[in-house]
């Protein structure tokens, strides 16, 4: 029996008992059904992006042409939009069945599947008009998919647990990134992406089996947002009930979020865009830049879709500790300034050959590693390690910071409308960045995301400064 804690002497509450605790409190039904549905939404994520951009270079297809496939992604940026009805309709028969969330997650897995099997009867070599139609589906069911789940994690679980509700799903969602990154890599190496994309198709029967053993929380009342006013307002009209529920639904978050914060709206959904530019700029070119460099899709897939997670999630939890010691908001600097500096490691890596054996020093090479007779190994493990590890600790920071600004009346749609501008701008210029590497090269490609990553310094800055200025005018006086 453990003594019990006195003023001398507290409570000692190691981090394995800390966990155990949490992982009680928040119950042991939710967390496994987060880890479930967050590897079911971990796998579409790189079937738009870098997996489906190192197939089309390995089937011929050019630079420009898979630069312009991070259109396809769109979806993500523009989820804001459909994301109010996520949140107020009720599909037919599901609905009942199922609940509202569950529903909608339910309906989105099942289109997914459909999407990958498409895209899995197709070869862009015969042409890439049903390889994009196939990619637009998989981003349109994957951001639905992502609207009903941060829906449903954020009404299921307490404001207490919710952090812990998102470390759950960065695990299960970076595993299924690892099937989707690595997995699919080292399938498509033994045999085609076409067997790989069925595979991945079956693996989504796991996020079905999450929604399955998912409680469905209860339904949220809307309020704030000028709502009540609205719906008092129309009476009995039927008209006017149609238009109470558009307000409620559509505009009414909006309007919450600008009267919270007023000006510093605009600056705030900025720093969200811009904080990980560079990031995506960089991702769209990253695979083919393997490819280029002369690296085997096995490489590839052990270095950047194995190894690359894991430090990932190395980052992730880095940051998480750090937020917990100093706040949310030194970590977002941070973030915003190794997440820019990172990029350099791929500028370092493209300037110098694959094949040139270590800087040898009184007879001994530099390298510890047991890979000293591939020396592109080396240089690839370490670009990846720093640039992995920095989007790790800043997509936490991101995330902890987006869900801090959210209203928990609004949860669903203000999220979608964060995390909606967080991709506008990478969608949006990410097109542009095969132009960008014929044009500049690998080296000076990589050196300009990195200057790309410099404005979201000084907009977290500005808002560390006005948040400062709003907690000083908000205290209370001191009582001399």
């Amino acid at each position: 029996m453990t003594d019990a804690p006195t003023a001398d002497r507290p409570e000692p509450a190691p981090p394995r008992n800390v966990l155990w605790r949490a992982l009680t409190g928040l119950g042991w039904r939710r967390a496994g059904v987060m880890l479930l549905l967050g590897f079911a939404a971990g796998i579409p994520i790189l079937l738009v992006f870098s997996t489906l951009s190192a197939w089309l270079r390995i089937e011929g297809v050019s630079r420009t042409e898979i630069g312009f496939f991070a259109w396809a992604g769109m979806a993500y940026t523009f989820k804001f939009v459909w994301a109010p009805l996520v949140d107020r309709i009720a599909l037919p028969f599901l609905d009942r069945w199922l609940g509202r969330r569950r529903s909608w997650i339910l309906f989105s897995q099942f289109a997914l599947i459909a999407a990958m099997l498409l895209a899995a009867s197709a070869t862009p070599g015969e042409g890439l008009v049903v390889i994009a139609m196939a990619t637009v589906l998989i981003g349109f069911s994957s951001a639905t998919q992502d609207i009903a789940l941060d829906a449903w994690r954020i009404d299921v679980a307490e404001d207490e647990h919710q952090a812990l509700m998102v470390a759950i799903y960065q695990w299960g969602y970076r595993l299924g990134m690892i099937a989707a990154g690595a997995g699919a890599l080292m399938l498509a190496d033994a045999t085609s992406f076409n067997f790989a994309y069925a595979v991945l198709a079956g693996l989504m029967v796991i996020g079905i089996a999450g929604v399955f053993l998912a409680p469905e929380p209860p339904r949220p009342k809307t309020l704030g947002g000028g709502t009540e006013a609205v719906e008092g307002a129309v009476g009995g009209n039927p008209l006017g009930g149609v238009a109470a529920w558009l307000y409620s639904a559509v505009v009414a978050p909006f309007v919450d979020f600008l009267v919270r914060y007023r000006w510093i709206a605009i600056l705030i959904l900025t720093l969200i865009g811009a904080y990980r530019l560079n990031d995506f700029i960089l991702g769209y070119m990253a695979n083919p830049f393997y490819v280029d460099m002369g690296y085997t899709l096995s490489e590839i897939a052990a270095i950047s879709g194995v190894y690359g997670v894991f430090a990932m999630l190395a980052g992730a939890m880095l940051a998480g500790l750090a937020a917990v010691r100093w706040g949310v908001y030194p970590v977002l600097m941070v973030g915003a300034i190794i997440s820019a500096v990172s990029a350099l490691g791929f500028t370092w890596m493209a300037m110098v050959q694959p094949t040139d054996p270590f800087t040898v020093v009184d007879g001994a090479a530099l390298s510890p590693w047991p890979m000293e007779k591939n020396p592109a190994i080396w240089r690839l493990t370490l670009a990846i390690t720093a640039e992995n590890m920095a989007g790790g600790w800043a997509g936490t920071a991101l995330i902890a910071y987006m869900s801090s600004l959210t209203n928990r009346a609004f949860s669903a749609t203000q999220y979608a409308l964060f995390s909606s501008f967080f991709a506008l701008p990478g969608k949006l210029f990410g097109g542009f960045s095969g132009i960008m590497v014929d044009s500049l090269g690998y080296a000076s490609f990589f050196t300009t995301t990195a200057l790309i990553g410099a404005p979201a310094v000084l907009l977290v800055w500005i808002v560390m400064r006005w948040r400062a200025a709003r907690e000083v005018a908000s205290a209370p006086p001191q009582i001399s």
